[in-house]
């Protein structure tokens, strides 16, 4: 890449970022929360619309998470950014978070999606939670949970008792790329 095509490309995706956090911190820690939580379940009924079973699997896990990502792909590099809310099911305990992402590859475009993370046990969610998580490569469909024995259908196994479905506009996809995503907690919101 000429070193122009470069700069040109940082700049873009750099004025995407700073136009991103304007927009976010001009509402309230309140407003934010909120709309935070209807992209939850906003989220989680497309989900559920596209692959009913996923909502049985939510219920009996221990905790998950719902995160609405963004990424711009410009030429050999891309990035992107997100948010999310991660929550215990047995108390109802709420970890306000954020996403930030890189990639390295061909392409143009923008992409969102939604993904929604399944916890099977406490560590999985502390472990994702308290210390922040990272993923890179790409996941691929494993066939049973080690739980119950029984296939989360729709979800990919990314980890030790941790699953992941991705949402689109178009629905459910069963092959999740989740490259270069860094999850942490959002010091402002919670």
């Amino acid at each position: 890449m000429r070193p122009s095509t470069w700069v040109k490309t940082l700049t873009i995706f750099t004025m995407l970022l700073l136009m991103s956090v304007a927009a976010a911190s001009a509402a309230t820690v309140q407003e934010n929360r909120d709309t935070i939580r209807k992209m939850r379940t906003d989220t989680l009924q497309k989900l559920y619309d596209v692959h009913p079973t996923a909502q049985g699997a939510i219920r009996s896990s221990y905790g998950y998470a719902v995160f609405d990502n963004s990424d711009v792909q410009l030429g050999f590099v891309g990035g992107g950014a997100g948010y999310g809310l991660a929550l215990i099911n047995s108390t109802g305990g709420e970890i306000f978070m954020k996403t930030v992402e890189g990639s390295v590859g061909i392409g143009l475009g923008v992409k969102n999606y939604m993904l929604v993370f399944v916890f099977e046990t406490p560590k999985a969610f502390t472990d994702f939670t308290s210390t922040g998580w990272e993923w890179g490569g790409q996941a691929t469909a494993a066939a049973t949970d080690s739980i119950a024995g029984d296939s989360v259908q729709g979800a990919i196994s990314v980890g030790p008792g941790v699953w992941v479905y991705q949402v689109t506009d178009k629905g459910l996809e069963l092959t999740a790329t989740i490259r270069g995503i860094h999850y942490y907690k959002d010091a402002d919101l919670n």
